[in-house]
């Protein structure tokens, strides 16, 4: 593998971190979550209007086009200039995506660029209260009526389901056949009188998740992504999406945080230190074989053209080293760790939900025991 930039991705580069330099909207505005969302609203329409939004995405569809390895590296120079995130990533990373894989050319146009411009706001409809890990068991139901179909059902831990206008939402609409072959994948309008959506408050005092409650709620059949009853093989292709790229961008936030670390330790006298050496050192190897892995992951897709199963490795040795990096963080603060106004404090809490969110550590580690490693399963 040479990981050795050619000039045009060195040029890419350079247009990228001259771009970061000159837009940089500066840090997040103190104030309630809807502050801070809408700056990050604000910012992506920035980023779309001089085309870096859909970085990844087709010309065609309003994207740059860009290769594998230039998403790599745009992503990589957002996370060093420490931006923040657009604010439609779920659209960005999976919703469109899954449209231009799976949807037709009208669900294409009405769908693709107001997911760039972050006009609409995107969810994803995926877990259950009894049907998380196991999404196929799921049994929120869509039942078919006069131009479209009544969904009703219950769906959890939904990111941002309470600003989003579009959830893409997997349903069962056939319960005689296989439970993996009796799904549908919609497109749902939150925007009705049979959807409520509840929030629900993390110990950061966020409320980026939720419960989604369907009463009859009403999905037209122009709404169906991939044709009735393949919903599982298109919810595929957003789970693959959702993972995809996470390594090379991780990698980044981690040495980011951990050269902060760093800084914290020496600027506390604590440098000398042999057991925080020992655990910092740790931290520094974690650090570099995520980025190792991540470029290994990034060139094994480059070869097969789809994102494999190795991601789900890199989202879990990213969670495991950003827990003990902030756990640090917090003991090398000492009391001053209880202050819940304290950057770290709040990092150290937000990081306890990197081993659920987006497959929990126990569920990825049984996709890499038997889709990496190929060890028999368990049933």
């Amino acid at each position: 593998m040479d990981l050795t930039l050619t000039p045009d991705e060195e040029a890419f580069r350079d247009d990228v971190r001259t771009w970061l330099e000159a837009n940089h909207p500066g840090p997040e505005p103190d104030g309630d979550d809807s502050a801070k969302f809408q700056f990050q609203r604000d910012w992506q329409l920035r980023m779309h209007e001089d085309g870096w939004a859909g970085i990844s995405w087709p010309k065609e569809y309003g994207g740059r086009g860009a290769s594998l390895l230039e998403q790599t590296i745009f992503y990589s120079e957002m996370a060093r200039a420490n931006v923040p995130r657009p604010a439609n990533i779920l659209g960005l990373v999976m919703g469109g995506p899954v449209v231009m894989a799976h949807g037709d050319e009208s669900q294409k146009e009405r769908f693709l660029e107001p997911i760039l411009s972050a006009r609409e706001i995107w969810c994803q409809g995926f877990s259950e209260p009894e049907s998380g890990s196991d999404l196929a068991s799921l049994k929120t139901k869509a039942t078919r009526v006069e131009g479209g179909w009544a969904v009703t059902g219950q769906k959890v831990w939904t990111t941002l389901a309470h600003v989003s206008k579009w959830c893409m939402l997997v349903a069962r609409t056939d319960p005689d056949v296989p439970k993996h072959k009796g799904l549908t994948y919609f497109i749902c309008d939150m925007e009705q009188d049979g959807i409520e959506v509840r929030p629900l408050v993390q110990i950061t005092g966020e409320a980026e998740f939720n419960e989604v409650f369907f009463n009859e709620a009403f999905i037209p059949d122009e709404n169906v992504i991939g044709g009735v009853g393949n919903g599982w093989m298109v919810a595929i292709t957003t789970l693959m999406n959702e993972r995809a790229g996470l390594g090379a961008s991780a990698a980044v936030g981690i040495a980011n945080d951990l050269e902060a670390l760093i800084g914290l330790i020496n600027e506390r006298g604590l440098g000398s230190d042999p057991i925080l050496q020992q655990r910092v050192a740790k931290l520094k190897m974690g650090a570099e074989a995520l980025r190792l892995g991540a470029l290994r992951s990034l060139s094994t897709q480059m070869q097969t053209g789809i994102p494999g199963p190795e991601g789900s490795l890199l989202k879990w040795q990213w969670g495991a080293i950003n827990q003990e990096l902030t756990e640090l963080a917090t003991d090398v603060l000492g009391p001053e760790g209880l202050d819940p106004e304290e950057e770290w404090t709040y990092k150290l809490l937000r990081s306890r939900a990197n081993s659920i969110e987006g497959g929990t550590t126990e569920v990825l580690k049984n996709i890499i025991a038997e889709r990496v490693l190929g060890l028999p399963k368990l049933r």
